[in-house]
């Protein structure tokens, strides 16, 4: 069964009870959309913590646009590439 879903990448607006949360998205796909997003079971097992500021990769179903799955947390210092949603690797110095 193929996984029918849009990757985002976005930023942590607002936190709520029962892990939800309000991201503002910054893909250009859909740029400055705000959804309501859940955190996804793998980081509820680990125990990842989100705080508003954070940026997260997204996804979305195509059949409501409205809601989302915070999959992945990005560090606050990793590169990310909007388009792929992609963590950019620093250049290896020589």
């Amino acid at each position: 069964m193929a996984k029918d879903v849009i990757e985002l990448v976005g930023v942590v607006e607002e936190s709520f009870p029962n892990t939800t949360f309000r991201v503002k998205i910054l893909s250009p796909q859909a740029k400055d959309h705000s959804i309501l997003c859940t955190l996804a079971g793998r980081m509820r097992v680990h125990r990842v913590r989100i705080l508003p500021g954070d940026r997260v990769k997204v996804e979305m179903t195509p059949y409501d646009l409205e809601k989302g799955r915070i999959c992945y947390r990005y560090r606050s210092d990793q590169q990310i590439d909007l388009e792929t949603g992609e963590a950019l690797r620093p250049p290896t110095q020589a």
